[in-house]
């Protein structure tokens, strides 16, 4: 079948994610139903069944019409109710394309009038925003274990292996910036954290309850302890995420210390 479609609804996204994690969620009925909701399913074959459906009940399908992995997938929507688009009537694409911080998305809608397209605007903008998170949480369902490698780096006195405990966890053009340090790269971090051991002896940084992910980013409560085991400071760092799930920059906060009871 041949599609008049004059109108059309283009979304970009950045996802720090390579094109074959993505086109998972493209391709596998789990995880389109994981985006979609419960009872969605995609055939990911020309020809293919394409049945979405939304938490609110609202139902939608179409057929596949091309699939080239893991960067290309065409299929026809519409919707079981017929409004405001009936199934079959538009066309999605959605190409994936290598970006230097993991893939740009790209997806077109097709329609046959404005007043369908203009009804789908926020609700792409909606379900690729979940779609970007449901990937996030999949590719950093370890990102904890990234957090507390990270304080355990800190915690290293050896400067010989300083280098080796924050090259597992970190980008090598890792930031960090806090209230005392502005560093930038992993020879200005090994270097400041050893100043950090020789000025601070037996200081030790924990993480102090979960960390918290969104979108690649993750939040961390600490706490420091001195030498003589008394409690010297408290805060929360902000971790960003490279696609590979290594480190690329931290921010700290500090915590203003307790006023007098």
């Amino acid at each position: 079948m041949t599609l008049d479609l004059t109108c059309r609804l283009d979304r970009t996204m950045v996802i720090h994610a390579r094109p074959d994690t993505i086109f998972a969620f493209l391709s596998e009925t789990p995880r389109w139903a994981a985006w979609w909701g419960p009872g969605s399913s995609i055939d990911a074959r020309p020809g293919g069944a394409v049945l979405i459906r939304h938490a609110n009940g609202i139902e939608a399908s179409g057929e596949v019409l091309e699939v080239r992995a893991p960067d290309r997938l065409v299929f026809t929507y519409g919707y079981a109710s017929q409004k405001p688009s009936p199934p079959g009537s538009t066309r999605v694409t959605i190409r994936l394309d290598p970006h230097p911080q993991g893939t740009l998305l790209q997806l077109t809608h097709e329609f046959a009038d404005e007043a369908s397209r203009d009804e789908h605007v926020q609700g792409w903008r909606f379900q690729l925003s979940l779609f970007s998170n449901l990937i996030a949480n999949a590719a950093n369902a370890n990102a904890t274990e990234a957090v507390d490698a990270w304080f355990a780096a800190w915690n290293e006195p050896d400067a010989g292996r300083l280098r080796e405990r924050f090259t597992r966890v970190a980008a090598p053009g890792v930031t960090f910036n806090d209230r005392f340090s502005t560093l930038d790269g992993l020879d200005d971090l090994v270097a400041h954290v050893a100043a950090f051991h020789r000025f601070m002896p037996g200081t030790r940084i924990a993480r102090s309850g979960d960390a918290r992910h969104c979108q690649w980013s993750l939040l961390a409560d600490w706490v420091a302890v001195g030498g003589d085991g008394k409690e010297i400071g408290r805060g929360t760092n902000m971790f960003s995420l490279t696609a590979e799930g290594a480190i690329h920059s931290v921010t700290g906060f500090w915590n203003p210390p307790a006023g007098p009871s």
